[in-house]
């Protein structure tokens, strides 16, 4: 049996809530099957896939399956990764905690693919969105929205501008979720 090591997590962005970038779960799993993962399994039709691989494939993997994607879809979905171990440090670094315990749906973490410089996360906003705020800790940022994402204004969109990198974010629920599946 593969050791936890080998266990990751894909996010991908922008995929099933568009209605023009449709993507079936099970093309999805096909598609990390076809670039060599194993044991690949999805939660909820979001883009959210644990898997196994080697440490030399898992660096392939994003761009193995957003070019099977953009093949088979005809569109591009930015794909994230994070191992097992990550998903567990970034539950257990959760500067909302509290707050995820009363209301798991005002707490989310945007997943970034590369780290922000400093200046970069010293450049944000803290006060683009109140009562929004957020906290950014290496390649994620927490996100505490009291009154909900939609009318939020800390966007991926915005933090890909200003972070210089592609992001994607998951509800407190979600993460939960992808941390048990991937064995942690």
């Amino acid at each position: 049996m593969a050791r936890r090591a080998d266990r990751y997590v894909a996010l991908l962005r922008g995929i099933n809530n568009v209605g023009s970038r449709r993507l079936l779960m099970g093309d999805l799993a096909a598609a990390f099957e076809e670039a060599g993962c194993e044991d690949v399994r999805t939660y909820i039709a979001s883009g959210n896939v644990v898997y196994r691989a080697s440490a030399a494939l898992a660096r392939r993997v994003p761009a193995l399956v957003e070019a099977a994607i953009a093949a088979r879809s005809g569109f591009e979905s930015p794909v994230v990764t994070r191992t097992a171990a990550e998903m567990d440090a970034i539950v257990r670094a959760n500067p909302y905690a509290r707050e995820a315990a009363r209301n798991h749906k005002a707490v989310h973490v945007a997943f970034l693919r590369d780290r922000p410089s400093a200046a970069q996360v010293a450049a944000l906003d803290p006060d683009r969105s109140p009562p929004d705020t957020f906290v950014v800790n290496g390649r994620e940022v927490y996100l505490h929205l009291p009154n909900g994402v939609a009318g939020s204004k800390l966007t991926t969109m915005w933090l890909d501008s200003k972070l210089g990198t592609v992001s994607t974010s998951r509800n407190w629920r979600t993460v939960l979720t992808l941390r048990e599946m991937a064995g942690t």
